[in-house]
């Protein structure tokens, strides 16, 4: 048996341990017509640990990557009951350093991947000489009592706003993957750039995770049913990801997004219970995301690269 195959029957027998972005369904469904694999850390039969990630080469050299549409990577640790703190890091650690050991095994002259805000210690990476930057996404650590989230808005830049707009607006749940993706080409047309995903992987991904229970596409529209704006999110029981985000170019004000991410937290607020807002480190979006109460979360970009020309182009592309 595979490690993918014995990875996709781990994730059918112990599938609500593991995170939405390593479950074997999603790797599958972001690396459409790409290549994936999985490290898995074992002790006899038992599985310690895992890491999937997704490789390929180009120019002869092999790279590890961060899928798209995927928040957070990295390796997931299958702890054993009654552990100490002692204990923990020193489990992290063996894990940690038999998933290396496999993917050194391809050699990537480029390792980059973003690990969940669950993983705080990274220095088996660093003994491995991996380094490291700190980035940030914005969480809402409880959604379940919408009332008490809407009361932590910014008074001025989300409540009013959002008060302007929900008595003449409508959300609808029905916008179907083909019409998101549309919508999401069509909005970056619309501002002179081309859609980095592609209209095939936007419908695969909403298709897969919606028939699932796993994501929904919301919509918002105004008082004659014009289409404003749209979302897809992606959830699981711990936490919703909001994805991807898409509006008429022309119609759009600000105030629509506020409303739909409010109609949306309402929505799921009995079926998940966070909520990351898929945090960006650019200035203006940063504030966006803050005024809705939520609070700054730190998460790890890993990357080892091997040779002084991909690190030099690495460095031009940051």
């Amino acid at each position: 048996m595979s490690d993918k195959d014995l990875y996709k029957q781990y994730c059918e027998t112990e599938g609500a341990k593991i995170p939405l972005f390593m479950q074997y369904w999603w790797m599958e469904a972001v690396c459409r017509d790409k290549t994936w694999d999985v490290a898995i850390a074992r002790d006899g039969d038992a599985i310690l640990g895992v890491m999937p990630y997704l490789y390929g080469r180009k120019m002869g050299m092999t790279y590890i990557l961060q899928p798209q549409l995927t928040q957070y990577s990295g390796p997931f640790y299958c702890y054993p009951d009654g552990l100490n703190e002692q204990q923990r890091l020193e489990f992290e650690k063996d894990v940690a350093r038999k998933l290396i050991a496999q993917i050194e095994e391809r050699r990537p002259a480029i390792f980059l991947q973003h690990f969940s805000p669950q993983v705080a210690n990274w220095l088996p990476f660093y003994w491995a000489g991996y380094s490291q930057t700190t980035r940030y996404t914005y969480r809402l650590d409880d959604i379940s009592d919408p009332q008490r989230l809407f009361d932590s808005f910014d008074r001025e830049k989300r409540q009013r706003k959002i008060r302007r707009y929900e008595d003449c607006t409508s959300v609808r749940y029905d916008m179907s993957p083909a019409e998101f993706a549309d919508l999401h080409a069509c909005y970056w047309h619309d501002k002179g750039k081309r859609d980095l995903l592609g209209k095939d992987l936007i419908k695969h991904v909403c298709s897969t995770a919606v028939a699932r229970g796993n994501g929904v596409i919301a919509s918002l529209h105004d008082a004659d049913g014009k289409l404003l704006v749209a979302r897809f999110v992606a959830y699981d029981s711990r936490c919703a990801y909001a994805l991807m985000s898409a509006y008429k170019v022309d119609t759009h004000r600000s105030g629509h997004n506020e409303t739909l991410l409010w109609a949306l937290l309402q929505y799921l607020s009995d079926k998940t219970k966070s909520f990351d807002f898929e945090g960006s480190m650019d200035e203006g979006i940063e504030y966006f995301y803050r005024s809705f109460g939520a609070h700054q979360t730190p998460y790890f970009e890993i990357y080892k690269y091997r040779n002084s020309l991909v690190r030099w182009l690495m460095k031009l592309k940051k």
